[in-house]
């Protein structure tokens, strides 16, 4: 076992990419993707555009409260913004559906083999999603805690159990087996996006909670 492990290693090592002769111009250009279609960049800029506004307005909440003080409460300000990304979320797949279907398909992806991982995809994604938002609620899934709206202890329960982030992932997981379904290269490029701007969200939002329920400790403290 080890000596192949050895060999495979040797195969990397031994790897040069200077002398591969690869032609990424034709590689694109074999790929049945129509670049110039509106469809396609308007769902790839509504992809780009949500987790940013999300995360835009949750923060200049968090240091205004604009949104608890026009509503009346935190938690009405925190049912609009839901309102509001839910809305855009829907747009984003109307938007997403249309590019796919403005696009041709990709033959090696029509496969009984693939179309079942797609389907198992999208029963996996939706379990997560739905499991997330039942045990975070909807003030616990649209960033009720930059409302001030904090949970009393941190969600260890399924599917928080099994992977952190679940709603993203659920999600990109049903735009990735929805794209299988569909036999859509065009599909499979937009998860990707997705998956991309998922993880750059992440990357601004889970500093920030962790940030929120350190200043809510220390205020406990003081407290106490």
């Amino acid at each position: 076992m080890a000596e192949r492990l050895l060999s495979c290693c040797e195969v990397f090592e031994n790897l040069n990419l200077t002398e591969m002769d690869l032609d990424i111009g034709g590689i694109v250009k074999d790929i049945p993707i129509t670049w110039r279609n509106s469809d396609l960049w308007l769902a790839a800029a509504c992809i780009m555009f949500n987790p940013l506004f999300w995360n835009a307005v949750a923060r200049w909440e968090y240091r205004t409260h604009s949104l608890t003080h026009c509503c009346g409460s935190a938690k009405r300000g925190c049912y609009l913004l839901a309102a509001v990304i839910v809305l855009l979320g829907l747009f984003r797949d109307y938007r997403f559906e249309k590019a796919i279907s403005s696009q041709p398909i990709a033959d090696v992806l029509c496969t009984d083999h693939v179309q079942i991982c797609g389907s198992l995809l999208i029963l996996t994604g939706t379990v997560l999603v739905l499991s997330s938002f039942l045990s975070l609620g909807i003030l616990g899934t649209f960033l009720g805690d930059y409302f001030g709206i904090l949970l009393y202890q941190k969600v260890t329960g399924f599917p928080f159990s099994v992977m952190d982030n679940p709603m993203y992932w659920g999600s990109t997981m049903n735009f990735l087996g929805y794209s299988l379904r569909q036999c859509s290269p065009t599909g499979l490029a937009l998860t990707a996006l997705v998956a991309v701007c998922y993880k750059i969200a992440l990357l601004f939002e889970e500093p920030f909670t962790k940030r929120i329920y350190e200043e809510k400790k220390m205020r406990e403290k003081k407290v106490d």
